[in-house]
């Protein structure tokens, strides 16, 4: 039977009404992480409602980066853990550097890392996590090495969690994703793109299965179904889950139809009828190996206090010690006694036979615990000096050492079906029987009951109780659950408690007359034959060829004894020793010749002190289809046994004289090569005792650093990928510098706090003397073409005072230039350096110089676009524009069309010649034209003096010169003459 957790919670405790009582995501990387990270995260809504926490190996002496990195591949905040933190939804928590994190309500707790120690921080995380949110817990295992995370996996998968993991394909570190998907708890294995749409659908995903409660507990409403999921699995199996607590079974499959996407439980049961591998899964569910080295240490220490110790004190030397843990899963606990009892053995100095019987109802449990292979959380859970003395380090893994594990027997058992071990010292069965119903209880109580010996002691778990049979036993420590037996049940007991079918919906079944008088007739059959069995035939034991016990005819507890050790059929081991060599020989003859053989009549003294003379007879028995059988009786005298057609009497002192000469022939070469091998392995011995001394202590020490370089190993690692992370970011802005100083095409160098150039754009080298290979030399040490000989002067001005200056400068080469000079800092305190860049305003000055020239034209001119929009006027046309009522220039200036500024300045659009003028504009904007002269001179009195001269510009992107001569003015100063 498999051990699951005493503290499994399917649900989270009581919350307070401000508590977060969502999902949480407990996501755990090492070693290549980072990658899968941005991939995982990249795939995440913002708004899944679930909160999400980060736990890596992180180097202490780094500052981690994972902040920045995974910010950029979410929209979700990302912060780093403080102590007492709250969990918030759409959120990511980092775990901090040297620090290890659990989680208490819904705040985050922190605790210093030990330096020295093996830290497994996403267990520790995985196991407060399911202890606090229990189904709501979903663990993700991403690329790592080693194994931290597996046994924190497998707590959230017992309270009811999800649990996913990382294709190990697709990692670049396959250690930590392959060692929780051993333990076959794993809910989905996908690639890290994949990880988070499953995740969301889970989380989406509720089963919808209703229940009524009633005085005898939850009974669901879909019984016909649940029934028929307990005959598949007692079909595929064996194990009859209807002693198993309906509440509990039930969690279970809720939990599997969440993950496969199953609506209502007929559906489910549909699924597992033909999805073998669901249902494979959901047996596994059931049977949860959560266990661990010493679990509840307190317990274990007054175990070895009161019992262990008392037993092997108490114990000669050849009276054997025996042991039974029901219920092993994985071996931990049996593992754990057998430590035990081995220290006790060390301080008594005595070493007595010892025996460990391990069971478990999952065959995979038995071979993982058989194996004895552990992974190296198991650091956190046993002390360095039980590490270093029981287990040696492979790999990645502790593996037990021979010394324990030849004194442990695994085998697959079920505590509620098969019949029990027998003469038992102690029983350890913990956190088993708390899954089963109240009559399933008792019953494995009354087997455990009934596989002690006299005086032997029970160890259960803390929620478990004798119930009825309190008054068969004693308290040892009540606190720890330790009793001591008192009465021994005795037999019959029962061993076999077949299922009863599900009663039909159409009634219990019928017979028919005929077939109930078939079944009587069978039975008094049976009877008869037992009767004349038992009063004439003799005594008779049912063998196989290898000469063990397979069925009894009549009454051979006389003849047959059960000695101390290991339970045996061996009909060598059973027979009184008188018997032994003339059964042997007998049944030896008989196999060889296949003839029926007996003995001469032999005199025995029977266990009831009587003397009783007998013969054995065996005879051969091919049964259909199977291999021979043989037929061992006992012939009670006086009877006569006549010797019959065929059978020979046995020369059983002839026989045994051959064997024997036999035997002492053999016996003699082997003394004489046993000799020979036994000096060369003496001398062996001893140079390899001295070589193996050497190594032990050679192999501790690289042990011991090999650990440490692990562990170091993973951190770097991890700060490395951070490191390439941002070198690729830093190569990504320095691609992006270069080619944006490239496209402004603007000189600029920059220096350092001592005034040496440290980068410089290309530009730059057409006014210093500069080349790619004076990077470091000072700034002053070359020449330029600037006119400027306070440079250096006010490079060291901006460096010491952080202030940015900027000058117009003339080049040498006739070109102008803006300089500017600016401090800047890489970090915040440290020394400054500056930037100078000079950009090149030689055209903006000519620009100034054409505005000038214009400017000082008597002529009201405007510069018109290929669509006739004014984009530059000079200073006569702005002050006629303020005499004609336009001071804003908003229908005369930039911006304006031709036609609204000469309505406005003239002449008059019904003038004669005003249609002459507007054509003539737009034949030289469109290039039909090479220029147009419009006079509207008149000698009329008071008419204006008026002439418009419009000039095509000669340049690619065309345009027209409009130029306005309004000569009135002049006409009225000659008059006032």
């Amino acid at each position: 039977m498999s051990r699951v957790s005493e503290t499994t919670q399917d649900t989270p405790g009581p919350r307070d009404n401000d508590r977060y009582d969502g999902y949480v995501v407990a996501i755990g990387a090492s070693a290549g992480g980072l990658d899968a990270l941005e991939r995982f995260f990249q795939c995440l809504p913002s708004d899944s409602g679930a909160a999400y926490v980060v736990i890596q190996h992180l180097s202490p002496d780094h500052k981690s980066m994972m902040g920045n990195l995974l910010a950029r591949h979410t929209e979700m905040p990302v912060v780093t853990v403080t102590d007492g933190m709250r969990l918030e939804p759409n959120r990511v928590h980092l775990i901090p550097p040297a620090n290890m994190m659990t989680v208490l309500g819904d705040a985050l707790r922190l605790s210093p890392k030990n330096p020295r120690g093996l830290a497994l921080p996403i267990d520790l995380f995985f196991t407060s996590l399911a202890k606090e949110f229990g189904r709501h817990a979903i663990g993700v295992v991403l690329s790592g090495t080693g194994s931290d995370g597996t046994r924190g996996a497998v707590a959230i998968n017992d309270a009811g969690g999800l649990l996913l993991a990382q294709d190990p394909e697709s990692a670049k570190f396959d250690g930590m994703p392959r060692s929780v998907i051993a333990t076959g708890l794993v809910d989905a294995t996908l690639s890290p793109d994949d990880l988070g749409p499953r995740l969301i659908e889970f989380i989406n995903q509720a089963p919808q299965i209703k229940t009524e409660t009633s005085p005898q507990g939850p009974t669901f409403d879909k019984d016909d179904a649940l029934d028929e999921a307990m005959h598949l699995l007692k079909h595929q199996g064996g194990i009859n889950f209807r002693d198993y607590k309906p509440a509990t079974v039930m969690r279970r499959i809720e939990r599997r139809m969440q993950v496969r996407h199953t609506p209502d439980l007929h559906n489910y049961v549909r699924l597992l009828d033909s999805d073998r591998g669901e249902l494979a899964v959901l047996r596994r569910e059931l049977l949860i190996p959560v266990t661990s080295f010493f679990r509840d240490p307190d317990t274990f220490e007054i175990l070895d206090q009161t019992v262990i110790r008392s037993i092997v004190s108490e114990r000669g030397e050849n009276q054997p010690i025996r042991v039974w843990v029901p219920g092993v899963s994985t071996g931990e606990e049996a593992y754990t006694l057998a430590i035990l009892f081995a220290e006790a053995f060390d301080r008594e100095r005595r070493w007595p036979s010892f025996k460990l019987f391990a069971t478990d109802v999952e065959q995979q449990n038995v071979e993982v615990g058989g194996a004895g292979v552990f992974s190296e959380a198991i650091a956190a859970e046993i002390s360095p000096e039980r590490l270093e003395r029981f287990f040696y380090k492979r790999g990645n893994h502790f593996v037990v050492k021979n010394e324990i594990r030849q004194n442990i027997v695994f085998a697959r058992h079920n505590l509620l079906e098969d019949p029990p071990f027998t003469r038992m010292d102690l029983v350890s069965c913990r956190n088993l029987l708390i899954y089963f119903r109240t009559q399933a209880q008792e019953r494995a109580l009354r087997r455990i009951q009934y596989a002690l010996s006299p005086g032997g002691y029970l160890l259960l778990g803390p929620s478990e109780t004798l119930a009825d049979l309190h008054t068969d036993f004693t308290a040892v420590n009540s606190r720890h659950k330790i009793y001591r037996v008192l009465r021994h049940v005795s037999l019959p007991l029962d061993t076999a408690t077949p299922s009863r079918p599900p009663t039909s919906a159409t009634g219990p079944r019928q017979y028919s007359p005929r077939s109930r008088y078939q079944s009587t007739d069978a039975a008094a059959i049976d009877a008869g034959q037992s009767i004349l069995l038992r009063d004439y035939a003799p005594t008779t034991l049912l063998l196989n060829a290898h000469g063990e016990l397979l069925h009894v005819f009549g009454e051979a507890a006389r003849y047959l004894r059960i000695g101390e050790g290991s339970a045996t059929l061996d009909i060598a081991k059973l027979l009184p020793q008188p018997l032994v060599s003339v059964a042997q020989a007998l049944l030896y003859k008989c196999a060889r010749s296949g003839t029926a053989m007996r003995s001469d009549q032999l005199g025995i003294e029977l266990p009831s002190g009587e003397r009783e003379r007998l013969r054995m007879v065996v005879r051969p028995y091919d049964a259909p289809q199977s291999e021979r059988h043989l037929l061992l009786s006992f012939e009670s005298e006086p009877q006569e046994i006549m010797s019959r057609p065929g059978m020979e009497t046995l020369d059983l002192d002839d026989e045994t004289a051959q064997r024997v000469e036999n035997l002492e022939r053999e016996l003699a070469a082997t003394r004489e090569s046993l000799q020979a091998t036994i000096e060369e392995l003496e001398t062996a011995n001893e140079e390899l005792q001295a070589t193996n001394e050497e190594l032990m202590a050679s192999n501790e020490e690289l042990q011991s650093s090999n650990e440490e370089l692990q562990s170091v190993n993973e951190e770097l690692y991890t700060v490395n990928a951070e490191n390439q992370e941002k070198i690729e970011i830093l190569n990504r802005l320095n691609a992006d510098l270069d080619g944006m100083a490239k496209a402004a095409a603007i000189a600029t160098v920059f220096v350092d706090a001592e005034l040496r150039l440290t980068r410089f754009t290309p530009e730059a080298t057409t006014l210093f003397k500069i080349r790619n290979g004076d990077l470091g030399r000072p700034i002053d040490d070359f020449s330029n073409l600037l006119q400027y000989p306070d440079f250096i002067d006010e490079l060291r001005r901006t460096i010491a005072s952080g202030e940015m200056l900027q000058r117009e400068i003339a080049a040498a080469n006739g070109r102008i230039y803006l300089a500017r000079v600016l401090p800047y800092a890489v970090r915040a305190g440290e020394a400054r350096g500056a930037v100078s860049t000079f950009v090149d305003i030689t055209s903006l000055h000519d620009i100034e110089r054409l505005q000038a020239v214009l400017d000082s034209l008597p002529e009201q001119v405007a510069v018109l676009d290929p669509q006739g929009i004014i984009t530059q006027i000079n200073h006569s046309w702005r002050e006629a524009a303020r005499g004609a009522g336009d001071p804003s220039l908003s229908d005369t200036g930039p911006g304006a069309g031709y036609e609204r500024a000469l309505r406005l300045l003239g002449p008059d659009g019904e003038h004669p010649r005003g249609r002459d003028l507007r054509a003539g504009i737009r034949a030289v904007l469109e290039g039909d034209s090479a220029g147009v002269v419009v006079d509207f001179t008149s000698t009329d009195e008071g008419a204006p003096l008026l002439a418009i001269h419009i000039s095509p510009i000669q340049h690619h992107h065309g345009g027209a010169v409009l130029a306005r001569l309004d000569a009135s003015e002049w006409r009225q100063g000659e008059d006032d003459d």
